[in-house]
Order: structure tokens, then sequence, then C-alpha cells
């Protein structure tokens, strides 16, 4: 299913659910999860010292009058689009969040052109991110106690490159499309169990909630 699943927990719930009842493959489409960038990614954290700040970004220019990303029957919005994938980034890192804090700026169809974002993650690491239809821009930057670990192209992994403080840590670019592709086929067969199943995608669509209902409040959540 195209990501994210859904900005409602219980929806989430209720399709993986069904999934299970008939025997049946179900697995959130976040593409980036499966590319080489990521893994080392993970293989790099440990020699940052103790995480304290995750900062990610993506946003592209969107100047069509209309596109489903802006439709508030379908749930359009920056942060449904694409910041979720700042979200599920920060996740990866530095685990489920705690309580969030959240702006947006609306836009004329009724859904955000603009979204930032406050988490606070356990072993108090503190994750920010911003996202929107305004203006392009994608990376990922980690500021451990130690040292600094940053990705440019964190999303597609065009270039495949990560900068470790100044060195540069160089993977195969491989299209994460093809590899989320032969992940769930794969899980399909039988062969293993899919990178993100239920867990992953319940924590995602907690994390948006939250996020959401702390912009449209103004006030810091608790994420539930």
């Amino acid at each position: 299913c195209e990501k994210p699943y859904s900005r409602h927990p219980a929806q989430v719930t209720e399709a993986f659910d069904a999934a299970d009842a008939a025997g049946l493959v179900l697995e959130e489409a976040f593409m980036w999860r499966h590319t080489p960038q990521v893994r080392k990614l993970l293989e790099l954290l440990p020699r940052l010292g103790a995480v304290r700040v995750v900062r990610s970004t993506f946003g592209f220019l969107l100047e069509r009058d209309y596109d489903v990303r802006i439709d508030a029957l379908l749930d359009g919005g920056s942060l449904m689009d694409v910041g979720c994938y700042c979200v599920s980034a920060s996740r990866l890192i530095g685990g489920e969040p705690v309580r969030v804090a959240g702006e947006q700026l609306m836009g004329p169809s009724g859904v955000e052109i603009r979204f930032a974002g406050v988490m606070r993650l356990p072993g108090d690491v503190v994750a920010t991110f911003s996202s929107g239809f305004d203006g392009a821009t994608e990376s990922i930057e980690v500021i451990g106690r130690d040292h600094r670990l940053f990705l440019p192209d964190p999303w597609h992994s065009v270039r495949g490159v990560l900068y470790l403080d100044d060195e540069l840590v160089q993977v195969e670019p491989v299209n994460p499309y093809q590899l989320e592709l032969e992940d769930v086929n794969a899980a399909i067969r039988g062969e293993r169990e899919p990178l993100l199943g239920r867990a992953d995608a319940l924590g995602q669509a907690r994390a948006i909630d939250a996020l959401y209902r702390a912009a449209d409040t103004g006030t810091v959540v608790t994420v539930a």
C-alpha cells in the first residue's frame, strides 16, 4: 500500500487484521527503508556516540491547481505526502515518539502546504523536521555526542552518498522501488517476513495523528 497507510491508527489495525485473516501480505511502501544507504546509516550510528538530535527535511514545488496531494477528502497535505518520510526516519533512528508539537501553513484547498514538527524520542533525543509543497529540500542529519552523520539524498538514494563528519561514504545507489517490490515478493513467497509490518505502520500512524492534533490545537501532544 502506498505510504503512509493512514493517519488513523484504527484503520491500520483493521487493515492488518483483515490481511492476517485472509492469509495475505500487507506492507507499507516506504521504499527508502530498503536501500543500502539506509543499512549503512544504521551501521554507522554507533560511531556517533549517544544520539542527541535528528533533523530531516523533504519538500518540493507543487505548482498544479489540483493534485491528490492537496485534496482534503483524500487526507492530503505535506505531512502525509513527504513529511511522513521524515517521521519514518526519526522513528527508525531514535524510536517511537513520546510527545510532539507541530506548526502548519494551510493552503486554499483545506490542507497544509507546509508542516514543521518537533518530536521528543526516547533517551532525550529530539527530532525536528519540515515538509512542504513550496520548496525543494531533502536531508537527514543525525547529531551524536562525538560525530555527525549527514545524508543529502536520503529518500531516493540516487547518489548513495553519506557524510560521516567530512568523510564521504559511498554505497551502491540501487533503485529503491525495485528493492521494496523484491521485499514484498519474498514475503508473498514465504521466504521471509516483510521489512515493514504491522508495528511499523501503526507507529507511523500514531505519530502522524499526534502531530496533526498538536498542530490543530497549538499544544504539545502525547503520542497514544
